[in-house]
């Protein structure tokens, strides 16, 4: 598939605030997109009369909207895709799932509230794994539809992949945001737990869901961050943050060398060695730091967390409607069921104890971001399954902000990704650290990209 469709979100929003394009054009071309694509990709929940719902908001918005262009907000017209256990007023919520919308129907989500005050339109619903847990819904891989997406953001991924959206919002559990955007061959960013508020999203484990975004580079992730972060740059009523620990054009990298690492498989650890050469050319310091020697241990933590906290999310939907729940999500929540609130809260002291051993390896190397595969490997040529999340497991455990930026491709042709986290707090940090790296792995390279 020719992945073309929408210009990058910068451009695609630039040209709709200064008048050079027009949000009812960008509407038109947009369904005419997902009008072509979609019937393949299966990113979009499908919607009756799309064209014609969006084609009002677009001529409702150009005719309240300001005149003057430098009165428009940053997201004036672009079109976005929502993923469906996002709340949506005016739209169903089914969360991939055989349950009445009407049972899990209730306020629009802040973060929709957010987008529509920066001027954007919801293109619709994205497809999600059922509940944003692992059984996956219909949407393929836009690079060759044998293969998964990924999950649970499947549907964002793939329509910003495959050109029908330029922005699209997903969620992060545990590797729900970044290993998709590895698949797909797109940016992918998951802010720091907490950034943006969870109401009106449907949980799956409250202590680590987030919600994060995709766009095909990283001057477009960070343009909605600007607009969606609690405190972030130029977002409404949101004033510019202080500067945050590790915001160096050239931040020191850290590998996290050890029983994590070695959970990647030979393809991607072949590109991630290609990665490090390109950026220790590029002028970056590259320190390797022995971590997490106990990540068998740290994944049974996160697990009994995660599995705990989905079966009391859906206590009550799961009591009433348990018959129309698929196979994979039924077990997860079975195994929530049988986990007990003492076993519960100490993996509850065992994360912190986490989070703090990891925050004291990083200082203690002095470095500003880890480095590390974005997924395993290329997306797998099976579709009952999204794949593994054990690359992003102990990032999401710690709640640091992540990105995944597309770096290489497989023997079979498909994307690869590389993830940048860094400390708590510092998504600007990340972002801005981020635009240099995509400049290294882009062919930049040279002193421009590294910041010099």
């Amino acid at each position: 598939m020719t992945l073309l469709g929408h210009r990058p979100l910068v451009q695609e929003a630039a040209a709709l605030r200064s008048g050079a394009d027009d949000p009812v054009d960008a509407v038109r071309r947009t369904c005419d997109r997902i009008d072509a694509v979609d019937p393949q990709v299966r990113a979009f929940v499908p919607e009756d009369g799309r064209r014609t719902r969006l084609l009002e908001a677009a001529r409702e918005l150009a005719t309240a909207g300001p005149p003057d262009p430098a009165g428009r907000p940053a997201l004036y017209g672009v079109p976005v895709g929502i993923k469906d256990i996002v709340r949506v007023d005016g739209l169903p919520t089914r969360a991939g799932s055989a349950l009445p919308p009407e049972a899990l129907a209730g306020a629009q989500a802040v973060v929709v509230d957010r987008l529509r005050a920066a001027g954007a339109l919801v293109a619709g619903k994205t497809v999600t794994a059922e509940f944003a847990v692992t059984a996956p819904g219909p949407t393929r891989n836009p690079h060759n539809p044998a293969h998964t997406p990924g999950g649970s953001s499947s549907g964002s991924a793939a329509a910003v992949a495959a050109g029908m959206v330029p922005l699209a919002i997903g969620t992060q559990t545990v590797g729900s945001m970044i290993r998709p955007a590895a698949y797909c061959g797109v940016v992918g960013f998951k802010p720091t737990y907490g950034r943006i508020p969870l109401d009106g999203v449907i949980p799956n484990a409250l202590s680590f869901d987030t919600l994060g975004w995709y766009a095909t580079d990283v001057a477009g992730v960070a343009l909605a961050a600007s607009v969606l972060l609690d405190g972030g740059r130029g977002g409404p009523g949101r004033p510019e943050p202080a500067a945050r620990p590790g915001q160096l054009a050239r931040p020191v990298l850290g590998v996290p060398v050890g029983p994590y690492l070695e959970r990647a498989g030979a393809e991607a650890l072949r590109a991630f060695k290609e990665q490090r050469a390109q950026l220790g050319a590029a002028g970056y310091e590259i320190r390797e730091v022995p971590v997490m020697d106990d990540f068998d241990a740290v994944v049974e933590q996160l697990f009994t967390m995660n599995r705990y906290e989905v079966a009391r999310a859906h206590a009550d939907w799961f009591a009433r409607f348990g018959d129309r729940y698929r196979e994979q999500t039924t077990a997860a929540v079975r195994q929530g069921q049988a986990i007990r609130d003492a076993a519960y809260e100490a993996a509850r002291t065992r994360r912190t104890a986490f989070r703090t051993r990891l925050a004291e390896a990083s200082a203690g190397a002095g470095i500003d971001l880890w480095l590390a595969p974005a997924a395993t490997g290329p997306a797998p040529a099976d579709l009952t399954t999204t794949g593994t999340s054990i690359m992003c497991l102990p990032w999401s455990n710690a709640g640091l902000p992540s990105l995944s930026l597309p770096a290489g491709r497989a023997a079979d042709g498909l994307p690869l990704g590389l993830q940048l986290i860094a400390a708590e707090g510092a998504d600007e940090a990340l972002l801005d650290a981020a635009t240099g790296i995509e400049g290294v792995l882009n062919g930049a390279g040279g002193e421009e990209a590294s910041g010099r």
